[in-house]
């Protein structure tokens, strides 16, 4: 018999209902036989990418937002959603956030760390305010904010409360004023954002409007430019901003854009118009006014400027027209001397 079985001293086994014993009859090669594509790492279930895959369908099933790991966890969470917590790491940052007076709900401090004015600074200012503070671990913190430079601070900022269109004509009917309102079309920088709510303070505007989708929100970054004006001017977010402006016509409002290639020059527009209700709408910086908000608006009037210069910054051009509106209307409602 060929095999093993031929050689000095072999002795054969007598046979079982599986056949003989003798030699592995081609169970050893058929156990190295490939067995398929390896699997992927999202299915195979101990597998880290796994696990994030499973924390992320509970986070989309409950609605929560919040990351489903146990605390100490060292794999990063997912991103906050657009309109939940939003974190200010850093310490210029959180210190600025805090002397801008953003609101905020907790501060982040990690353990044994290094302590200097800034850190000093912004423990106080959360005392004063009632925020609370938490001291967490180096790999905590990490987790907290992303992996993110956070230099041992982290402050969370809760997401903003936004205005319905209707509550923003309420306000402007309660203060027995013209309205006066800003709307922001595809403006993406929350800056500029911070920096027209500012100036729609200064000057009385009764609000701000901005689209819902590709445009910038009302975050930390728009607090903090704003130097406290958000907590004075309310922001109203919309779906779509060509139907709001209908409806504010409508309303009895004229539309007035500022787009560089206007009809119309600023100086030559009617000052009686600027002192009725009137909605100045500001395009990105790039592209301007989009078409179908630009077909919408009543008027279309740039602000003259030398031929240097193309544009404005978006910020720049709503504080030089809400500047033009208020001088107009202080002009009409001063009495005339014979």
């Amino acid at each position: 018999m060929a095999g093993n079985s031929q050689r000095k001293g072999a002795m054969r086994k007598a046979g079982t209902k599986k056949g003989q014993v003798v030699g592995s009859g081609g169970q050893r090669r058929r156990g190295l036989e490939p067995k398929g594509p390896t699997p992927k790492a999202t299915e195979r279930e101990k597998h880290p990418a796994a696990r994030r895959a499973r924390a992320a369908d509970q986070r989309a099933g409950s609605g929560s937002g919040r990351p489903a790991r146990a605390p100490g966890s060292a794999t990063a969470p997912a991103r906050p959603a657009k309109d939940g917590p939003e974190l200010v790491v850093g310490r210029n940052a959180v210190v600025e956030a805090l002397r801008a007076q953003v609101p905020a709900t907790t501060l982040y401090v990690q353990q044994y760390v290094d302590t200097d004015d800034r850190i000093r600074e912004s423990l106080a200012a959360a005392a004063d305010r009632g925020i609370a503070l938490l001291e967490v671990g180096r790999s905590e913190l990490d987790r907290i904010a992303g992996r993110a430079v956070h230099q041992g601070l982290a402050l969370r900022v809760p997401p903003y409360s936004y205005a319905d269109l209707d509550d923003l004509l309420a306000g402007a009917g309660s203060a027995r004023q013209e309205p006066l309102l800003v709307a922001l079309d595809a403006v993406t920088d929350p800056r500029n954002l911070g920096a027209v709510i500012r100036s729609a303070a200064a000057f009385g505007a009764h609000g701000v409007v901005v689209p819902a989708r590709r445009a910038a929100g009302v975050s930390a970054a728009a607090w903090k430019t704003s130097a406290g004006a958000a907590a004075r001017v309310p922001v109203a977010r919309v779906v779509n901003l060509t139907r709001a402006l209908v409806s504010l016509q409508r309303s009895g409002f004229t539309v007035v854009g500022l787009a560089a290639g206007g009809a119309s020059s600023w100086d030559d527009l009617d000052r009686e118009v600027l002192a009725g209700p009137v909605v100045l709408v500001v395009g990105s910086e790039g592209a301007g006014l989009s078409r179908l908000v630009a077909q919408t608006c009543d008027l279309l009037a740039s602000i003259p400027m030398t031929a240097a210069t193309e544009s404005l910054n978006a910020s720049v051009a709503a504080g030089i027209a809400l500047h033009e509106v208020a001088r107009a209307r202080r002009t009409d409602a001063a009495p005339h001397r014979d």
